[in-house]
């Protein structure tokens, strides 16, 4: 079973991004874990005194935030805390930095769906899916939401994990199957085949060629999902034909799946940035949250080794712990 102790939660003030607020409180009063609400600033932006981004402002903010959505009984079980960090320009890298200098188990964070004339470019989220130290759930708006909003409640009902067979998609599996034993929500097993290439021998096209690949690949799905998860759960293992990230799109819409689990570099990630990786893809795309896994990284044992010394002010400067009482 996965253990989460500490969920990061950034967010930038904005109602928008306030949304995945919901998901990181109730995971963490689910697994009894330390919520951490994260804030970037500009190195150049105040830091203290009575700027917009200042502790008491920012801890206001932070807990004006949290009543607003949770219940009373949450907040009181609700260990939480806030941290303004630094920024250069670039927020991803600033949350991986305070996600690995708190041992964070899980990042929560909002996407905008950026435009699709804009998409090219990319968006914090995925950056920071890219080079985060943790696995990272991503909510975005119109999506098939799993917590009530009325009593805050989970219900996680269908999880897809998209399975490739690589070592990311292996602890995608873990964690979407410690989350279905949680929450008994059913766990679908997706795996994408390629269609056999008809430019090499034809032999390589026949359609018994195809049903081989088809039914070696169904004999490695099926093992790969542990026995006693049969006990405690459904399971459905699913192959499809096609490119990944657009079955793995199709298959959600059409199953009702609530979230996705995806392994950061799985088959396919590497594609030219241009276009976008499976993983982009999905993120811009899918009609619930998702989860990319990623192996958890040690934290950094200080600032003195973790960064450039001429970053090593900024994070003097902005590290600022706010109570939740406080």
């Amino acid at each position: 079973m996965v253990k989460l102790k500490r969920i990061l939660c950034p967010i930038d003030l904005s109602p928008d991004s306030a949304k995945a607020l919901r998901y990181a409180a109730m995971l963490a009063r689910a697994y009894r874990a330390k919520l951490l609400l994260c804030h970037c600033v500009e190195t150049h932006a105040p830091t203290n005194g009575a700027g917009p981004h200042d502790d008491e402002n920012v801890g206001a903010i932070f807990a004006a935030l949290i009543a607003e959505h949770t219940t009373a009984a949450d907040r009181a079980a609700l260990d939480w805390e806030g941290a303004v960090v630094a920024s250069d320009g670039h927020p991803a890298s600033a949350i991986a930095r305070a996600a690995a200098e708190r041992g964070i188990d899980l990042i929560v964070m909002r996407s905008r769906r950026r435009p699709r004339a804009a998409a090219l470019l990319g968006s914090t989220a995925e950056a920071v899916c890219r080079i985060a130290p943790c696995p990272v759930l991503v909510t975005h708006p119109q999506e098939r939401e799993w917590i009530d909003q009325a009593d805050g409640e989970i219900r996680l009902r269908r999880i897809l994990v998209a399975y490739d067979f690589s070592d990311d998609a292996e602890l995608a599996l873990r964690y979407g199957l410690s989350l279905a034993q949680e929450y008994g929500a059913e766990i679908h097993l997706l795996h994408v085949l390629q269609k056999p290439s008809t430019d090499g021998p034809e032999i390589a096209w026949l359609p018994a060629s195809a049903e081989d690949i088809y039914h070696h690949a169904a004999r490695r799905l099926q093992k790969a999902m542990p026995e006693e998860a049969y006990q405690w759960c459904k399971v459905v293992h699913t192959l499809r034909w096609g490119k990944p990230y657009r079955e793995v799109l199709a298959y959600a819409a059409e199953q009702e799946i609530d979230l996705i689990c995806m392994g950061a570099k799985g088959a396919g990630f590497g594609m030219s940035a241009l276009f976008g990786s499976n993983v982009d893809r999905v993120l811009r795309q899918a009609p619930c949250p998702v989860l990319v896994a990623r192996p958890l990284k040690p934290a950094v044992e200080s600032t003195q080794t973790s960064v450039n010394p001429l970053d090593k002010a900024d994070i003097r400067l902005n590290v600022a712990r706010l109570s939740a009482t406080g």
